[in-house]
């Protein structure tokens, strides 16, 4: 069952989101959305198809709107942050997973949170990033074939070297993965129950 929820960040801003939790979670998982200065919001259609998807396979999902005052992804990663701190107080116990598209796989990349057993990148922009490290967990990256932001050869030579880190094509598809949701909440499944 799925139902609206709000909680407030360390410096004080209300966030909205959405939570689904399966009977008997065996996992738990954030989901970030695409650049709110751009449309993204929590009803992306590939948010969307993964929040849809992983309570079928026993995980919890959390999908939220970044705080309305953009900040540069410095406070969206604060607001992620809290979102896993809300996730793991909602569902404790379980393994922790953040999942982002786009803007919100950059916000991903970039939480330092031991608590996350894994992290998926789902049309990261790295190409047009400054990206100095790598992965500290078990990383999926899934990149459109034919992506405007950064293309599956210039994801895969800045992702050569990084440890614990999957790289996957969706064939047949750009940046906005219309008609390709399905594909991506399948290999984020795939990888996330393995």
């Amino acid at each position: 069952m799925t139902r609206t929820v709000q909680f407030t960040t360390s410096d004080d801003v209300t966030l909205n989101g959405d939570m689904s939790i399966p009977d008997a979670p065996r996992a738990a998982a954030i989901i970030c959305h695409p650049h709110p200065q751009h449309g993204g919001n929590r009803q992306n259609n590939v948010v969307q198809a993964l929040f849809d998807a992983l309570p079928g396979a026993g995980i919890a999902a959390l999908r939220f709107d970044f705080r309305a005052a953009f900040d540069h992804g410095r406070g969206e990663r604060l607001d992620a942050t809290t979102a896993v701190d809300f996730v793991s107080a909602e569902v404790p116990g379980v393994p922790l997973f953040a999942v982002g598209y786009s803007f919100g796989a950059a916000i991903v990349l970039g939480l330092d949170d031991e608590r996350l057993a894994a992290k998926v990148l789902v049309a990261a922009p790295l190409a047009a990033m400054d990206v100095s490290r790598g992965m500290d967990v078990d990383t999926l990256i899934l990149t459109p074939a034919h992506d405007q932001f950064s293309s599956p050869d210039a994801t895969e030579a800045i992702i050569s070297e990084w440890p614990q880190t999957t790289h996957e094509t969706i064939a047949s598809a750009d940046h906005f993965l219309v008609g390709r949701t399905a594909r991506v909440a399948e290999h984020t499944l795939k990888f996330l129950t393995a």
